[in-house]
């Protein structure tokens, strides 16, 4: 995986043979108090959806050099850093170095937890968490949403409507994928905070404006 500051990037992987990640409302929680831990300190949420057997996150990575996360899922401080023209793009490799390491720790601190309550052992999640940027369409086909069945868009948009595309289809995921009528009343999404249905504090309302994002009717 690669990021850069100031663009914005779905996130997203499956179970492992399409296996179930989540088997109770305490494992969807104990998953988002990992998301928090391991991806806000480096980026804003923007959206967010858990599903039985995968997950999606949409972030907008801040122009900042912050904490490193370590294994044990504690940080180390370190200095916020202005950015000059000179220096951008060391600072990019070192917030795409500490995101994906962060990551990373993520997954596998939340499988060794679900593998030990579930009696369980080996891989939970398929080997590489996809990370693709919405924001350089340079580099994305147009059937950039491409993920063994549980991802799959091909069309034909302005490219400055794909951020807007990803935000509205993870949101609207629980229904399209038929586990709920009604977004809202799948607990596990960020669609009830979008609408202010309820006052969750992992997305970040702020930067949702400020680029733009809208819940569209009809996706």
């Amino acid at each position: 995986m690669h990021f850069e500051s100031n663009h914005i990037y779905h996130i997203f992987n499956q179970g492992n043979n399409r296996q179930k990640i989540f088997f109770s409302k305490e494992n969807y929680l104990f998953f988002l108090k990992k998301v928090h831990t391991h991806i806000k300190p480096f980026a804003d949420i923007l959206a967010w959806c858990l599903m039985p057997n995968h997950f999606h996150l949409m972030v907008f990575v801040r122009e900042t050099n912050l904490e490193m996360i370590d294994n044990t899922g504690q940080t180390t401080s370190s200095r916020q850093t202005s950015l000059t023209d000179k220096n951008t793009s060391m600072a990019d490799e070192n917030i795409s170095e500490k995101l994906t390491r962060s990551l990373a720790v993520m997954l596998s601190s939340y499988t060794r937890a679900l593998n030990k309550q579930q009696s369980l052992s080996g891989s939970l999640f398929r080997q590489k968490t996809k990370a693709l940027c919405l924001t350089r369409i340079d580099k994305v086909s147009k059937a950039w949403y491409v993920s063994n069945g549980i991802v799959n868009i091909n069309l034909q948009i302005p490219e400055k409507q794909y951020p807007n595309v990803c935000f509205n289809y993870i949101l609207f995921n629980p229904v399209k994928s038929g586990i709920v009528k009604r977004n809202e009343d799948w607990e596990f999404s960020s669609f009830p905070d979008t609408i202010g249905f309820r006052e969750g504090k992992l997305i970040s309302r702020e930067r949702i404006e400020e680029l733009g994002l809208r819940v569209l009717v009809d996706p």
